[in-house]
């Protein structure tokens, strides 16, 4: 993908992510995130949910994944504001969304409005601003 690509209202192909429990440790380890509501049951059911559930990290790295994948290596992460909704847990599925909703010729940057939605509601809704070097077309 170049940057003349990418048109204001273009949407991103939908991506599914399955929740299991080894994503969910693997996520919170990365980040060193050792909050026991990440890698242990009882811990997690204690605070009155069913299960381990996602962190924030691992769901920033999942949307700029999201992103990047459909951009390809031309593109870079200018920023990204991010806001947590319903849990990720264990046996779910999240599916991320995505369309562009500006861009901004001058600057050579878009801005790319994200939703992943899972069983129960809304997990992330993110708006992730990327952008092209100079020379990428």
């Amino acid at each position: 993908m170049t940057f003349d690509d990418i048109r204001p209202g273009q949407a991103l192909p939908e991506l599914a992510i399955p929740i299991t429990a080894s994503a969910i440790v693997a996520g919170a380890i990365a980040t060193n995130d050792f909050q026991d509501v990440h890698h242990d049951k009882a811990a997690a059911q204690a605070t009155g949910v069913p299960d381990i559930f996602m962190n924030i990290l691992t769901t920033n790295g999942l949307v700029q994944r999201f992103v990047t994948d459909w951009t390809g290596p031309a593109a870079r992460i200018r920023k990204i504001a991010i806001r947590l909704g319903a849990p990720n847990f264990v046996g779910d599925v999240m599916k991320l969304n995505g369309e562009v909703e500006a861009v901004d010729q001058d600057g050579r940057t878009a801005d790319i409005r994200i939703s992943g939605r899972n069983g129960i509601g809304e997990h992330v809704a993110a708006t992730v601003t990327i952008g092209f070097a100079e020379g990428a077309r």
